[in-house]
């Protein structure tokens, strides 16, 4: 089984590659994995469900468009998010559902906080094995 993310360190800031037999399963293994970065995912519970659109110019930018999206539900409800059902994922717009639950103190240990998911050094790319992808944040 192929490993669905990883953790990139990159000076001030930190990374997540995220793998995916799909286009589709890398974008849900990269929120997977950007939220991995907030909260151990072990500790949240999937209580309730969150539809998500994301709308840009291209692949990449949409990617970060989800990802920012997924950080904006995070903030605006206070909410940790376990998972990412991509449902529809067009040329340049998205459609998913997630789940989480509202942050619970006693519970869930907030590891960093993360501002933004960056073009920098952004990477969506597919080879023979799958698709990969590089997205750096800010933190």
């Amino acid at each position: 089984m192929m490993r669905p993310f990883e953790l990139i360190e990159h000076t001030a800031d930190i990374g997540v590659r995220a793998f995916g037999s799909s286009e589709l399963e890398v974008f849900q293994n990269a929120a997977a994995g950007m939220f991995s970065l907030i909260a151990d995912p072990e500790l949240v519970e999937c209580r309730d469900e969150f539809d998500v659109r994301a709308e840009a110019d291209d692949r990449e930018a949409l990617l970060v468009e989800w990802l920012n999206e997924l950080l904006y539900l995070h903030e605006s409800q206070d909410l940790l998010l376990k998972r990412f059902e991509v449902k529809k994922l067009g040329e340049t717009e998205l459609e998913a559902r997630v789940c989480g639950e509202p942050i619970d103190r006693g519970r869930h240990e907030l590891m960093r906080d993360i501002k933004a998911a960056t073009y920098h050094m952004l990477k969506l790319k597919e080879s023979s094995k799958g698709w990969t992808t590089e997205v750096i944040f800010d933190v």
